[in-house]
C-alpha cells in the first residue's frame, strides 16, 4: 500500500519542465472536463426544455459574477506571480500570501452578505424580460449557489493558483471533472423527483468536492498561513496590479448580463440557447487558448524577469502563431458543420429543433472569431508577465462598449435573433486582439507583424480549401449513407469528415509551406517524452 500511495503521490506532485508539456497536460485535462462537462449539459438537456433551463443557467450570472472579480481578476494576474516572487522565502511568502488570502476572503465575506439581502431587488433587472415566477426560482437558486457553492469555488481556485505557481498540473486538472461528474449523478438520480434543485444540489455537492480534492498541494508546497492581513510588500503589489484587471472583469461581467438582459428580450429559450453556443465555441478556446495561456504564464514571468526579451519575443511569436495554425481549422470545420455538432452535444429529449437550428448558427457567429478568442487568453499573460494590467484593461473597455453598442442595435433596431449577439461578439473580440498586438509591439516588445501576416494567410487559404472539399463529403454521407436521425450515426459523421478535414489539412499546409507544421511534429515527439517521463516516475518505485 505504502508503494502504490508513493507512486501516486510522485505521479500527482509531479512538476511540468516547459510550457509545451504544461499546456499539453492542461489540454488533455480540459478535454476531459469539457467533454464531461457537453455530457452534463446533454442529459440537462434531456431532463429540462430550454424555457426551464433559462432558470438554471441565469441563476449562475451573479455567483459567477462574483467569481470572475475576486478569482480571473487576482490569480493570473498577480497571485501567481507574487508567489512565485516570494516562493523561495518562507517568511515572505507566508506573510504576503496569507495577507492577500485573507484579503480575498474578507472582501468575498462582504459581497456575499451584501448580495444576498439585495438580491431580490438585482435579479428582475438583469432578466426583465421573464415572468415573477421564472425569476422568484432564479432568485432562489442564485441566493443558494452564493451562500453555499462560491466559497468552496474560490478557495479551491486559490489553492490551485499555488499548484500551478509549483508548475504542478496534474493535481488541478482533476478538479473539474470531478465537479461536473458530480453534477451529472445529481442530475440522473434526482432530477425527476426535485426538479432544478437536482443539479443545483449536484452543484453544491460538486464545489465542495472541487475545493476539498485540491488540499493535497499543502503538503507540497512552502508556505504557512497567518490568519493576518499586514500592509505588506506583496499586499500593496497586489493591488496595484489587480485594479485595472479587475475593472477588466468587471466590464466584461457586465457584458454578460447585457446579453443576458438582451436574451430575455428575444423570447423564452434564448438564454439558452445562448450559452450553449458560447460554451460549444469555448472547447478549443479551452483546449487551446486557455491552456496555453495557463501554462505560459510562469514561462512568461520568469523570462521576462530575467531579461531574456528575445526570447520572450520568440516565445510569443510562435505561440501567436501556433493558436492560429490550430484554431482556425477548428473555426472553419463549427461553421460547416455547426448543425451536426449541435445535435451531437445538446440533442436531449427536450432540445427541440428549434433550438438546434438557432444554437447552431448562434455557433457559427462565435466561430468567426474563435482564433481571437483562443489568443486573448495568451496575449493578455504577455502583459501580466510584464506587469502591465492596465493596457488589457483599456483596451478591454473599448471593445466591450463596441460589443455593447452592435448588440443593442442589432436586437432593438434590426430586431435580429439571438446569433445576432454572437456576431456582435466576434467583431468586438478581433477588434480587441488587432489593438492588443499592436499595444504589445509599442510597449513591451518588438513583433514582425510582416511574417506573422504572411503565414496566418497560408493558414488561412489551407483552412479554406479543406472546408469546401470537407462539407462536400460531409453532404454526401448525411444524404446518401449514414441515417444520421441517430445520434450514434451523427457521431461517426463527424468523425469521419473531421477525419479528412484533419488530413487534408495537414497535406494543405504541407504543400503551402506552412512552418507550423512541424509544430505537429514537435507534438508528437513532446507527446512521447512526456509518456516516457510518467513511465520514468513509476519505474523509479518498481
Amino acid at each position: 500500500m505504502n508503494h502504490f500511495l508513493k507512486k501516486t503521490q510522485r505521479l500527482i506532485f509531479f512538476q511540468q519542465g516547459s510550457i509545451f508539456s504544461s499546456a499539453l497536460l492542461i489540454s488533455m485535462m480540459i478535454i476531459i472536463s469539457r467533454l464531461f462537462g457537453f455530457l452534463r449539459y446533454r442529459i440537462l438537456a434531456g431532463f429540462f426544455n430550454k424555457e426551464e433551463l433559462d432558470i438554471f443557467f441565469a441563476s449562475f450570472r451573479i455567483p459567477d459574477l462574483i467569481f470572475e472579480i475576486l478569482i480571473t481578476g487576482a490569480l493570473s494576474t498577480a497571485f501567481i506571480p507574487l508567489i512565485i516572487k516570494y516562493q523561495k522565502d518562507k517568511e515572505k511568502l507566508s506573510r504576503n500570501i496569507s495577507s492577500i488570502i485573507n484579503f480575498i476572503g474578507l472582501i468575498m465575506l462582504f459581497l456575499i452578505i451584501l448580495i444576498s439581502v439585495s438580491i431580490e431587488y438585482l435579479i428582475p433587472l438583469i432578466t426583465p424580460g421573464y415572468s415573477m415566477e421564472k425569476n422568484r426560482q432564479i432568485i432562489f437558486f442564485s441566493r443558494l449557489l452564493l451562500i453555499t457553492q462560491l466559497p468552496f469555488m474560490i478557495i479551491g481556485n486559490l489553492l490551485i493558483g499555488f499548484a500551478q505557481a509549483y508548475k504542478v498540473f496534474i493535481l488541478t486538472s482533476i478538479a473539474p471533472v470531478l465537479y461536473n461528474i458530480t453534477i451529472i449523478i445529481f442530475t440522473i438520480f434526482f432530477a425527476k423527483k426535485l426538479y432544478l434543485f437536482g443539479p443545483i444540489l449536484g452543484v453544491i455537492i460538486g464545489s465542495i468536492i472541487f475545493c476539498f480534492s485540491q488540499l493535497p498541494i499543502i503538503f507540497k508546497i512552502n508556505f504557512f498561513y497567518q490568519p493576518i492581513i499586514e500592509k505588506t510588500e506583496g499586499l500593496v503589489s497586489f493591488l496595484k496590479i489587480i485594479v485595472p484587471r479587475v475593472l477588466t472583469v468587471i466590464t466584461a461581467q457586465v457584458d454578460a448580463t447585457v446579453d443576458l438582459i438582451l436574451t430575455t428580450f428575444l423570447g423564452s429559450g434564448r438564454y439558452t440557447i445562448f450559452y450553449l453556443a458560447q460554451h460549444l465555441q469555448l472547447l478549443p478556446v479551452s483546449v487551446i487558448g486557455m491552456a496555453i495561456g495557463q501554462a505560459s504564464l510562469p514561462y512568461l514571468t520568469e523570462t521576462y524577469q530575467q531579461g531574456k526579451i528575445e526570447e520572450f519575443r520568440k516565445i510569443i511569436i510562435n505561440s501567436v502563431l501556433n493558436i492560429f495554425f490550430l484554431t482556425v481549422p477548428v473555426a472553419s470545420f463549427f461553421i460547416f458543420a455547426r448543425t451536426p455538432l449541435t445535435r451531437l452535444f445538446f440533442g436531449g429529449e427536450k432540445f427541440d429543433w428549434e433550438a438546434t437550428v438557432l444554437t447552431a448558427y448562434t455557433l457559427s457567429c462565435f466561430s468567426l472569431s474563435l482564433p481571437f478568442h483562443s489568443l486573448y487568453y495568451f496575449l493578455t499573460r504577455c502583459f501580466y508577465a510584464a506587469l502591465d494590467s492596465k493596457t488589457p484593461f483599456y483596451i478591454s473597455i473599448f471593445s466591450i462598449f463596441i460589443n455593447t453598442l452592435l448588440s443593442l442595435f442589432f436586437v432593438f433596431f434590426f430586431k435580429l435573433p439571438v446569433w445576432s449577439l454572437a456576431l456582435s461578439f466576434s467583431f468586438s473580440m478581433s477588434l480587441n486582439i488587432i489593438f492588443m498586438l499592436a499595444a504589445l509591439t509599442k510597449n513591451v516588445v518588438q513583433l514582425d507583424f510582416k511574417s506573422m501576416f504572411l503565414e496566418s494567410f497560408k493558414i488561412i487559404g489551407a483552412a479554406f480549401f479543406t472546408s469546401f472539399f470537407s462539407y462536400q463529403s460531409m453532404k454526401i454521407l448525411d444524404t446518401l449513407i449514414l441515417d444520421t436521425t441517430r445520434t450514434i450515426n451523427i457521431f461517426f459523421l463527424l468523425l469521419i469528415v473531421g477525419s479528412i478535414f484533419s488530413l487534408l489539412y495537414l497535406f494543405l499546409s504541407w504543400i503551402f509551406n506552412v512552418r507550423e507544421i512541424s509544430v505537429i511534429v514537435h507534438f508528437l515527439i513532446k507527446a512521447k517524452e512526456y509518456k516516457r517521463k510518467i513511465i520514468e516516475i513509476y519505474d523509479q518505485y518498481d
